[in-house]
């Protein structure tokens, strides 16, 4: 739970912080998990009697020219000097500039693939080392260093990729083949073909939005023909699927794997709290995904960033973020003050019957190396495995 220290009465009445999420478009139900995240993270403060922020929320509506508009509406007309949003890396990179050129400061919350570590960017989502390094860990040794990989086509299905490749062809493994895919592209009857003729140890699943979501089904359908594709023999690995996205897969993708930072039923003091107090909020509420409670850590670490510096100048808040451990629904969160990554733990989530998943391996608060400077010199670390 967040506890928030109030402002003076010297302090302007209301601070603004701006939502840049695309509710609508391939990604709508990301956008709309993540501002829901948004809200709840609001109704905490306000419960807890807080009154000297506002949210102030714009919809791309998954146009990357129009992301670049709202973070200038947002910062320039309604006087944001904080953004917490975008969903891809893509639209991130398309904002970053102007958040620059306004000394703003862009939480970014979700994960991504890292080579990048910006002084107006606090980063809540987790980078290769805290995802795709320790994935790898749990697969190669069971499934074999013979992947196939798919990606969207834009820079996180490419740098994913290239970070596979290297860390297969660093355990003397071989990539039987990669595929890339527009984000709204559907037909993946080919790359599946491919993938059934080269028969590979594992799938790492790249894609985001309805391309994700056919080529999930359409590997289910494969195994069904083919009981050698079966998620127990060839499992297909993601590093971004989440709870809230699952329903989108006709015919459900039971037994795929996911890596994250949170999952619904994490049985955490601070998960059983959060989702407690979400159930009072919302009744109807459903499955808690990383996208939820990653905006709504981001949220509610920058309010009680700017309640703690007495104000909402980015550097000031910045400092404050990155000078002590906040406690969060993701843990005891500590942003590194050299890159303003925050130390995220590792969940595998292998996907289970009722749309949901469950805990098979994790590891506690990684610290972010966004360059991978000291993890490609570390030996591969031991996960705790929960089930096999």
């Amino acid at each position: 739970m967040w506890v928030f220290c109030f402002w003076g009465g010297t302090m302007q009445a209301v601070v603004k912080i701006g939502i840049l999420y695309s509710t609508t478009g391939p990604y709508g139900s990301l956008g709309r998990e993540a501002q829901l995240g948004a809200e709840f993270a609001l109704h905490d403060y306000r419960r807890n009697g807080g009154q000297k922020a506002e949210l102030v929320f714009f919809n791309p509506h998954a146009d990357l020219a129009a992301y670049l508009e709202g973070a200038r509406s947002l910062m320039r007309d309604s006087g944001c000097r904080h953004i917490v949003g975008t969903i891809t890396s893509a639209a991130r990179k398309e904002v970053i500039p102007l958040v620059e050129k306004h000394d703003g400061l862009l939480w970014y919350m979700c994960p991504y693939e890292g080579f990048e570590a910006n002084e107006n960017v606090i980063y809540i989502g987790s980078c290769p080392n805290q995802h795709l390094i320790p994935l790898f860990e749990h697969l190669i040794p069971r499934y074999g260093p013979r992947p196939y990989l798919v990606g969207a086509n834009y820079v996180w299905g490419w740098e994913m990729n290239r970070l596979a490749r290297e860390l297969i062809v660093n355990a003397g493994g071989t990539i039987l083949g990669e595929r890339y895919l527009p984000l709204e592209e559907t037909a993946v009857e080919r790359i599946v073909a491919d993938i059934a003729e080269k028969r590979p140890s594992f799938i790492l699943n790249n894609l985001i939005g309805p391309s994700s979501y056919a080529f999930l089904a359409a590997i289910a359908e494969l195994g069904r023909r083919d009981p050698a594709f079966l998620p127990e023999n060839c499992p297909v690995a993601s590093c971004d699927l989440t709870e809230c996205e699952l329903a989108d897969i006709a015919g459900g993708a039971i037994g795929q794997l996911s890596a994250l930072s949170y999952f619904d039923g994490l049985n955490t003091s601070e998960n059983v709290d959060f989702k407690a107090r979400l159930k009072a909020w919302r009744p109807e509420m459903g499955k808690v995904s990383t996208i939820f409670a990653s905006s709504y850590t981001a949220v509610a670490l920058c309010i009680a960033a700017i309640e703690a510096s007495g104000s909402d100048d980015p550097v000031m808040v910045r400092q404050e973020v990155v000078s002590r451990s906040w406690p969060s629904v993701l843990g005891n969160l500590v942003v590194d003050p050299t890159t303003n990554h925050a130390a995220l733990p590792f969940y595998l989530g292998r996907i289970n019957a009722q749309q949901g998943f469950d805990l098979i391996a994790s590891e506690q608060a990684i610290p972010a190396d966004p360059y991978l400077i000291t993890s490609r010199q570390k030996p591969a670390r031991h996960l705790r495995v929960v089930q096999s």
